[in-house]
């Protein structure tokens, strides 16, 4: 970062202090930070966090009235980008959708950003990937982002950042049902039907949800279908037990790039999440011994252009991902935690080209499996009540690599009453994909000796709090330095897979939260990107400014993204775009247990493209009902 960013630090928090001085509130009488759980393996406030780490919490994914879960974060987080090719669905395999962008880290078809369910690994067992049609907003109470590495707590993919999904429960004795449809633009669809309930012993959700669109342009329709449900039990006052399931079914097809459009290209996908979680707690000594299941059948049809033949195969593959998490939180003294832990994974799955015609076999194109063990160990140490030092160490070991060493530190220091800094230095990394290493087809480039992909990053941010915590700041500047990046080299038929790739991405980092009047809450992030050479889906600035207001049975939300400079595509010939986009949303609620709502996307009808040659969708337009029933 230049001069000019380092010194606005200091100047912005001394003249924050100004205006704090104003606000005669003791410290004592009010809370100035949420409990998270993802940037440590127990409840801790933001405050004890060297990390930089945003919260999307369930108020707001509802006010996006967006069914999924990526759409309803855009503009929520600074830093964060998340491409889109179309009106519903993000697909999968080439032209997909749904990629992750943090900090400009993430753009490779293999995620350097990890989707986290409840704290446990989300992603294709063989390509690596999130599977972004899976995620839902109906079933998800909060979400937290850590911007910068993970990788110490969650290992793998972890490298840029982490996005945790901590999926709902019922909360409250009694029981609860929600139902929902919206109906818009192109014939799309959204219904959605939860029921929650809960005594001293037992609580159980459960959700399904059902979308469907033709798609703003020809041959680009999505149809889905979620079951998601959750048991809890109280076995006594020290223990708990936990599962959930969740199985997602959905069809997406590729209408392909707008100068070359594709026929019958379609994908047909079927996702399977499962895990129990055994937690204790007592006075010294918490922690959770998980078990988790990801896997997935896929049905992948190439496609064709009017010109270029059909696909003489489909493409199917089964992934899985499982594991064992094991860690305790240990408490020895006043504002002392030591967590120690041990993960086991495996990864692994069947690729192959499945031939329509007589007597042409089955091509095999992978069929492995990866273990993956580490243990690892964290300290976090309150000092004189201002001063909090963390530090903590992963050792990894890998089947297909070998070992790895993850390291982390940072502090945290209440510089004055409401005014919190914080600084941090840690290591993230990710593993070569099952097909990178092993993949047989020519254009992957597979080669079995791939190390991992490493990445250092250094943060410091401070954190302000005025007028009572109705209004809070954070401002993070960060360095991050990637090197082993796995980069495609070669000509078709002789590609190769190595670790030649480096990048060097410098960045600050906006965020502000005010609850200006009573009923009233207006949201703003900013996020400014240097890099060192062009990267896709990292736009150079981004800005989003939101505003919530309910009065009485009513409410309006408005807001509006700005994009500057982001690459669709690179190489010969870059495509580099920049666009804003306005949106609203008008809620009514006549009677109790009724909202009734319409929203409008894109409605200044701007002309933009994410993925190069998906144009986006201009003006839609959606309305729809909710009913909320509910007793104790």
């Amino acid at each position: 970062m230049n001069n000019s960013k380092i010194l606005f630090i200091p100047l912005f928090l001394a003249a924050a202090n100004v205006v704090q001085a104003q606000d005669s509130t003791s410290l004592s009488t009010r809370k100035i930070d949420e409990v998270i759980v993802t940037g440590a393996r127990s409840q801790i406030t933001r405050n004890n966090v060297p990390s930089a780490i945003s919260v999307v919490n369930r108020d707001i994914i509802e006010q996006s009235s967006e069914p999924a879960l990526l759409n309803a974060l855009q503009g929520q987080v600074p830093g964060l980008f998340i491409t889109q090719r179309g009106l519903s669905g993000f697909g999968v395999s080439s032209g997909a959708a749904g990629g992750i962008t943090l900090r400009g880290v993430g753009s490779s078809s293999s995620s350097q950003v990890l989707v986290l369910i409840d704290g446990h690994p989300q992603y294709m067992g063989i390509m690596g990937h999130p599977m972004p049609d899976a995620y839902r907003s109906q079933d998800v109470e909060q979400v937290e982002v850590v911007r910068g590495p993970a990788s110490v707590l969650y290992g793998s993919n972890a490298m840029g950042g982490a996005i945790n999904l901590i999926t709902r429960k019922q909360n409250t004795d009694g029981w609860n049902i929600n139902g929902s449809a919206a109906y818009g633009s192109y014939h799309t669809q959204n219904y959605g039907l939860s029921i929650g309930a809960q005594n001293e012993k037992f609580d159980g959700y459960a959700s399904f949800s059902s979308d469907y669109s033709d798609g703003h342009r020809p041959n680009a329709a999505f149809a889905s279908d979620n079951f998601y449900g959750r048991l809890g039990w109280n076995l006594s006052p020290h223990f708990r037990l936990w599962g959930e399931v969740n199985y997602a079914r959905y069809t997406v097809q590729d209408p392909g790039v707008e100068t070359a459009p594709e026929l019958d290209s379609e994908a047909d996908i079927a996702r399977r999440e499962i895990s129990f979680t055994v937690e204790n707690k007592y006075e010294k000594i918490d922690g959770a011994l998980k078990l988790f299941l990801n896997n997935g059948v896929h049905t992948i049809n190439d496609g064709h252009t009017v010109e270029k033949p059909a696909s003489p195969f489909l493409f199917r593959s089964q992934d899985h991902n499982i594991g064992v998490l094991l860690y305790q939180n240990l408490r020895l003294f006043k504002g002392n935690v030591i967590t120690a832990g041990i993960d086991y994974k495996r990864l692994g799955g069947l690729a192959e080209n499945d031939f329509f015609e007589n007597g042409v076999p089955t091509e095999n194109l992978v069929d492995k499996v990866i273990d993956e063990t580490a243990g690892y160990l964290t300290v976090q140490q309150t000092l004189f009540t201002k001063l909090t030092l963390n530090a903590g160490a992963r050792f990894e070991h890998s089947s297909a690599f070998g070992n790895e060493w993850v390291p982390q530190a940072g502090v945290t220091f209440q510089v004055f009453r409401n005014t919190l800094l914080k600084g941090s230095v840690a290591k993230g990394y990710r593993s070569p994909t099952l097909a990178e290493l092993y993949y047989k087809a020519a254009w992957m480039g597979a080669n079995p000796d791939l190390a991992p992909e490493r990445m250092w990053n250094y943060d410091i941010s401070v954190e302000q709090f005025l007028l009572n915590k109705k209004l809070s700041l954070e401002l993070t500047g960060f360095i991050a330095d990637g090197e082993n990046i796995i980069q495609r080299e070669g000509a078709y038929p002789n590609f190769r897979n190595q670790n030649s790739g480096t990048f060097n991405n410098k960045g600050v980092e906006f965020a502000v939260k005010w609850n200006a009047l009573k009923g009233l809450y207006l949201h703003g992030t900013y996020a400014y990107l240097h890099t060192q050479k062009p990267i896709l889906y990292a736009p150079q600035q981004q800005a989003n400014v939101s505003a919530h207001y309910t009065f009485k049975m009513l409410s309006l939300h408005l807001g509006y993204q700005y994009v500057k400079d982001v690459y669709s595509a690179i190489g010969a010939t870059p495509v580099k775009s920049s666009y804003g986009l306005l949106n609203a949303r008008v809620g009514f609620r006549p009677i109790k247990h009724l909202t009734i709502f319409v929203k409008g996307e894109n409605l200044t009808d701007a002309n933009y493209t994410i993925i190069a040659g998906y144009p986006m969708p201009g003006a839609t337009v959606m309305g729809g009902v909710s009913i909320n029933l509910s007793a104790k």
